[in-house]
């Protein structure tokens, strides 16, 4: 997994509330579990203007111009800011799959389903709780202010505004660990390696049925 320190990036609003898991990837692009390729299909139904299918030619598919991420001055966004309640519905982890592979780091809102957020720390992705009145100030910011950037600092738990002043955050100081040092679930176990590689060689010795 990807290590999260800091990341400097342009931002892109999506001015909605109760934004559900069926919106950030529908349902029927999650016959896959490889966790990537879904970024193409990411928001699909309000992307473009036709109905989409896993395997489809994005590139020849009719785009919705009045959305957000279709906007050339937020092409190549890597914040996502968002509204209350953010990734609620169903618990599927291609969601988080889908806003990595398209790019995002991070999502800020002013909060997220429980489901959704934990699913973003196993896979690398940093989900930031403000105070509404926070998100309406960077809603504003960025509408007022073409290639808005924010820098999103994970060890002093920081998001900095572009001019200068920064906005702390909270996060569990676990899972902060998780993200800067770059440690999924599988990380963490390899974590104990060798203490695993001993006991299967003591259990093969003592108990060497087990391993026939």
């Amino acid at each position: 997994m990807e290590k999260f320190i800091k990341v400097k990036g342009l931002v892109a609003p999506l001015d909605r509330a109760n934004v559900d898991t069926d919106q950030i990837i529908p349902k029927q692009f999650l016959k896959s579990i490889k966790r990537t390729g879904f970024g193409p299909n990411l928001f699909d139904e309000w992307r473009y203007l036709d109905e989409g299918y896993p395997g489809q030619d994005n590139s020849k598919r009719p785009l919705n111009k009045e959305f957000v991420l279709n906007e050339p001055r937020y092409a190549g966004a890597s914040v996502l800011l968002a509204r209350r309640n953010f990734g609620c519905g169903s618990s599927r982890e291609h969601a988080p799959w889908a806003l990595d592979d398209y790019g995002f780091r991070t999502v800020i809102a002013s909060s997220f389903a429980d489901i959704f957020y934990n699913n973003c720390f196993k896979n690398g992705m940093l989900p930031i709780v403000v105070d509404e009145s926070v998100a309406d100030v960077l809603f504003d910011e960025v509408a007022s202010t073409p290639g808005y950037e924010l820098v999103i600092d994970l060890e002093n738990q920081l998001v900095v505004r572009p001019n200068g002043e920064s906005i702390a955050f909270q996060i569990d100081a676990f899972r902060k660990h998780c993200l800067l040092n770059g440690l999924d679930d599988i990380g963490l176990t390899l974590q104990n390696a060798g203490d695993i590689r001993d006991y299967e060689g003591r259990r093969a010795e003592s108990e060497p049925w087990i391993m026939a």
